[in-house]
């Protein structure tokens, strides 16, 4: 009896104590942050974070947030969340070198995710680090500078649309 009695007073100390814990609802991680809505956009901070770790951890270097890369792949993951469909990447007027070639960084070595579906930063990544070919890019050796954006189209069943652009120093080849 005594100890069913130690149990109920420790448990409910525990709910007293939780109960004073200052108030974090809504508080979600940039990882976690859902991004199928219209005014939502990924935080570039947190996914080179994220990115870089992991590229650190698999030998290969730091990457920069960089603002060329980003005006890059926004202009991707608007082009995929337009057409609802991630082909639209393979439009001539789509093509990485295209744009790339328009901010005037046309022989700039880069390479290329697009994807659709995830909702957050961890289930993109955690989905191209799963896929070779995804997970290749993340690891590019040549890469110093990332951008990365995504676009929302609400019909769609994908939702949210991904580009993130990796490449080396600026001109280099």
């Amino acid at each position: 009896m005594i100890s069913w009695f130690r149990f109920g007073c420790v448990a409910l100390v525990g709910l007293l104590a939780a109960a004073c814990m200052p108030e974090r609802e809504g508080v979600v991680p940039p990882y976690y942050r859902d991004l199928a809505r219209v005014d939502a956009s990924v935080d570039a901070a947190s996914a080179q974070q994220m990115i870089s770790s992991y590229r650190q951890s698999n030998g290969a270097g730091l990457l920069m947030v960089d603002p060329v890369l980003m005006q890059a792949a926004q202009k991707q993951a608007i082009a995929m969340a337009r057409a609802e469909d991630v082909r639209a990447s393979l439009e001539p007027g789509n093509s990485l070198a295209t744009r790339l070639a328009v901010a005037g960084e046309g022989k700039t070595y880069a390479v290329e995710n697009v994807s659709a579906g995830y909702r957050t930063i961890a289930e993109a990544f955690s989905g191209w680090r799963d896929s070779p070919k995804h997970n290749a890019v993340m690891l590019d050796g040549k890469a110093t500078r990332m951008g990365i954006a995504t676009a929302y189209a609400a019909g769609s069943r994908h939702k949210v649309y991904w580009s993130l652009v990796l490449a080396g120093p600026a001109g280099q080849p």
